[in-house]
């Protein structure tokens, strides 16, 4: 449990609030779970010093406090794939990958969920969303198993069932042996609401209807997802307009560009968000920004793949909500949330010039941007009274940011700092740089154990061996 009362102190503070506060000294006081006040210069010489109770005082001198980062688009499942296809498109990649993650199952998918949780804390994140597709019929409770994983690292997660109902036979892109069928895909959506979903203002755990991508599954699954999220009251969420081939089979084939079909299936509002979205027009910028519906932005990713750079600024600018995504961690083999928001910034302004995007609208996108896009902002994304304690604690003094006069620029510019504190709902998941809610070794050994069954049940083998 939280202490009772614990104060971060003698740190910068940046609330990333509506005002958008900043402490260039200040503190943050967290009681069961939640901030109870954030204020300027040392607590001791606050009011809050004054209030009931024995605190725990946290000398965070040389520290910057922001908001637990929030990702909004990832694959935990591919941290047993890294490093494959490394020089494949996104269509080549899938085409590479798909027949090996055809044979994961819930030992695998709970060693790379637990991995892949573990490492993204480390780079600050306190809320992870994934997006899980791939159900083998023998693969057993692979969902059970990334929310227990993801629930042993000590992450808010949102959780969301995946599908895919279009096999290679019927035009899709994966292997038939993935895909399901439409009835049992919704009977085992409904199942994993009614069975994890917690709604509550102090849930660690939501789950959200993600059918994968329009070229993956049937324009009947689509509409039958939008309502039953709706009918159960929880978001949706799929891949869209990642690369230009998918701009133009949708034109060819549907005769619209990849929002209007959305649109035609019900698929927009403030309870969707879309993965990608580098590749739209201008009208469908004004569909986005007219009904609230999101965009999570998967920088590396997309770069790695080659899959274009997305117009940030223009969708912020038509009124989009924007967050973060690191995506697959076989499509971006760093998993690290605060490179995220550095290479957002990077990337706007290589397309749109310097005045693109400025460090705080990046560190936004990766907090409170993010968590709007999930729904959760009225919990997460900002240090403020009465919210949740997703805190992280980053150290600014070492070598590699000495001398960096805006401790803001220094996190979203400079290299990732040590992380000397993560706190999730006041509890603590990093200290000192490290995991101390699982054995950092132990996930480590677990996951290539996971990888290498993986692969040579693909007849893969390692790397070395498939190349020599």
């Amino acid at each position: 449990m939280p202490a009772e009362r614990l104060v971060l102190d003698g740190c910068t503070v940046v609330t990333m609030d509506p005002a958008r506060t900043e402490h260039a000294v200040g503190h943050v006081v967290v009681e069961g779970g939640r901030i109870a006040s954030v204020g300027e210069g040392r607590y001791a010489a606050s009011a809050a010093s004054g209030d009931r109770g024995e605190a725990r005082i946290v000398d965070a001198t040389g520290c910057v406090a922001t908001p637990g980062l929030v990702n909004t688009h990832h694959h935990l499942y591919q941290w047993a794939t890294r490093g494959l296809a490394v020089d494949a498109t996104l269509f080549g990649w899938l085409t590479e990958l798909y027949p090996v993650w055809g044979g994961i199952d819930e030992d695998v998918v709970g060693a790379a969920a637990a991995a892949g949780a573990g490492w993204l804390a480390r780079t600050g994140c306190t809320t992870l969303m994934d997006h899980h597709y791939v159900f083998p019929a023998d693969g057993g409770d692979v969902l059970g198993a990334e929310i227990d994983a993801v629930g042993g690292v000590g992450l808010r997660f949102l959780a969301t069932r995946g599908s895919m109902d279009l096999g290679q036979s019927s035009g899709g892109l994966p292997p038939d042996h993935v895909v399901e069928h439409l009835d049992a895909i919704l009977v085992a959506t409904a199942e994993a609401i009614d069975t994890h979903h917690d709604a509550s203002d102090d849930s660690m755990l939501r789950i959200g209807v993600a059918p994968c991508s329009p070229f993956s599954v049937t324009r009947d699954l689509l509409e039958h997802a939008a309502i039953l999220a709706r009918d159960k009251g929880v978001r949706l969420h799929t891949h869209l307009a990642e690369t230009v081939d998918e701009l133009d089979d949708c034109r060819e084939r549907l005769g619209m560009t990849p929002v209007e079909f959305m649109e035609s299936v019900g698929w927009v509002g403030p309870d969707v968000w879309f993965a990608h979205g580098i590749h739209f027009d201008d009208a469908s910028l004004a569909v986005l920004g007219a009904t609230g519906t999101g965009v999570a932005h998967c920088p590396s990713s997309n770069a790695r793949l080659g899959a274009g750079i997305c117009g940030t600024r223009d969708l912020v600018d038509a009124g989009v909500p924007v967050g973060l995504g690191v995506d697959g961690a076989a499509s971006n083999e760093a998993t690290s949330l605060i490179e995220e928001a550095r290479h957002a910034l990077l990337f706007a302004r290589a397309k749109g010039g310097p005045t693109a995007m400025g460090v705080r609208d990046a560190l936004a996108l990766a907090t409170i941007g993010g968590a709007r896009v999930l729904g959760w902002d009225d919990q997460i994304g900002s240090l403020e009274p009465g919210k949740q304690a997703d805190i992280a604690v980053w150290r600014m003094d070492t070598l590699a940011h000495a001398g960096l006069a805006d401790p803001v620029a220094g996190l979203v510019l400079g290299d990732r700092p040590p992380l000397e504190l993560l706190l999730v709902a006041g509890r603590p998941v990093v200290e000192g740089d490290r995991l101390v809610t699982r054995d950092e070794a132990e996930l480590a050994r677990a996951a290539m154990t996971a990888s290498s069954a993986l692969l040579e049940r693909a007849g893969r083998g390692r790397y070395i061996a498939a190349t020599h």
